[in-house]
């Protein structure tokens, strides 16, 4: 391991300091050497190696090699010279260079294991003299080596299997979301298929009932219901068949729908059709509709309805604003009705099921759109609608935008 963090490298320069100041104190305190190298000598080695600790994690061959050449040179003074490295009764059991238990538990993080291990061993060997085994030098010689070096392996095998379990949980997490994807997917498909195979068939059937009493009734107000009739399942169709796409994840039905914008309906009705129940519509837009799908206008479509609808359930004589901004990138839809001006009828503001705006929300969000609605100060409602250009599906996350409407 070359690199090593400032904190790491701030601690190192710290254990240096700390050694070294604790080898001049019991320098001064206890005996001294009385070689031909001066009453210093065995200080100066022991700051010689204090100096290297902190290029341990940059250089740590270097430094592990100074500190077993400095064991080398005070194995040697006691062995052939006591007294001239090495005070002939020193205070400390110790035959190795203080830094050595910090030297030695590092060395396992500075660098591969093999040669950690090595140098640890060399170092233990010095430290302990297993060829003179005695109650001072051994256990003490161990305890500054082989028992740091150690514990941080266990701390290492430790904090290995912490973060092992983790990614283990991390992992069956990610499968356990993606199970419950698949699961919703699988569960999308199957709705796909039966509303496909089901619902569209008969409303089929129900088209076809009415086209042909439209023909054959002689009944001009039976022929204006059926048409009607035909009419409405013409439409329900075509969202359906928006909706199975969505379900399905592809794009097929509705680049189909796209081609079909006639039958799109246009929030204009609904403003002529509010106005001519009494209503104080005010209707502003922004833009080209085209650049929105047939999907997208639908529920824009929906969006006006639903919040006309509550208007004029429950907030009678107020004045409603319908603003529809189309951009290249979506639609936003914002309806404001003002305070009531007269009560509700408790007949018709009791009519519906209290699930409009819930269900509203949820087409929205099946389409990748948001939904905001809550009271404005002073009375009165607005509704806020966000709504994409497209439906997002699959099939159409690796295209642009332009692609996708082709």
């Amino acid at each position: 391991m070359c690199g090593t963090s400032r904190r790491e490298a701030l601690s190192l320069v710290i254990a240096a300091l700390f050694f070294a100041a604790l080898d001049t104190g019991l320098h001064l305190i206890g005996p001294q050497s009385t070689g031909w190298a001066g009453p210093h000598a065995g200080l100066f080695l022991q700051l010689a190696a204090d100096a290297t600790l902190p290029l341990l994690f940059r250089f740590p061959r270097f430094v592990a090699g100074c500190a077993i050449a400095a064991a080398l040179a005070m194995l040697a003074s006691d062995v052939f010279a006591p007294g001239l490295l090495m005070p002939v009764n020193p205070l400390t059991l110790s035959t190795v260079p203080s830094i050595t238990p910090i030297l030695t538990a590092n060395l396992v993080r500075a660098t591969d294991r093999t040669q950690a291990l090595v140098l640890v061993g060399v170092l233990a060997v010095l430290a302990s003299r297993p060829w003179n085994p005695t109650w001072n030098t051994t256990p003490a010689g161990l305890l500054t080596t082989a028992v740091p070096a150690l514990w941080m392996l266990y701390l290492q095998a430790r904090r290995q299997l912490v973060q092992s379990l983790r990614d283990r949980a991390e992992r069956a997490e990610r499968e356990r979301e993606l199970l419950a994807e698949q699961a919703r997917a699988e569960e999308r498909r199957r709705l796909a298929a039966e509303m496909h195979d089901v619902v569209t068939h008969r409303l089929s059937l129900m088209v076809l009932h009415a086209g042909a009493l439209g023909v054959t009734s002689p009944d001009p107000s039976v022929r204006a219901a059926a048409e009607d009739i035909r009419t409405a399942g013409t439409q329900a169709l075509d969202e359906l068949r928006d909706l199975v796409g969505v379900l399905r994840g592809a794009q097929t039905e509705i680049e189909q729908a796209a081609a079909d914008r006639p039958n799109v309906p246009d929030p204009a009705t609904l403003i002529a059709e509010s106005s001519a129940a009494g209503m104080s519509v005010e209707y502003t837009v922004d833009g080209d509709a085209d650049q929105i799908s047939p999907t997208v206008a639908r529920t824009a479509y929906r969006v006006v309805q639903e919040a006309l609808t509550n208007a004029r359930k429950h907030a009678p004589g107020a004045r409603v604003e319908v603003e529809l901004r189309y951009r290249a990138d979506g639609l936003r839809v914002q309806v404001r009705n003002t305070a009531p001006t007269r009560p509700p009828d408790p007949a018709l503001a009791g009519s519906g099921s209290g699930a409009g705006l819930l269900g509203l929300r949820q087409r929205i969000e099946l389409i990748g759109g948001s939904l905001h609605a809550s009271p404005v100060p002073g009375g009165g409602y607005r509704l806020n609608a966000i709504l994409p250009a497209y439906v997002p599906t699959a099939e159409s996350a690796g295209h642009g935008s332009g692609d996708r409407r082709r």
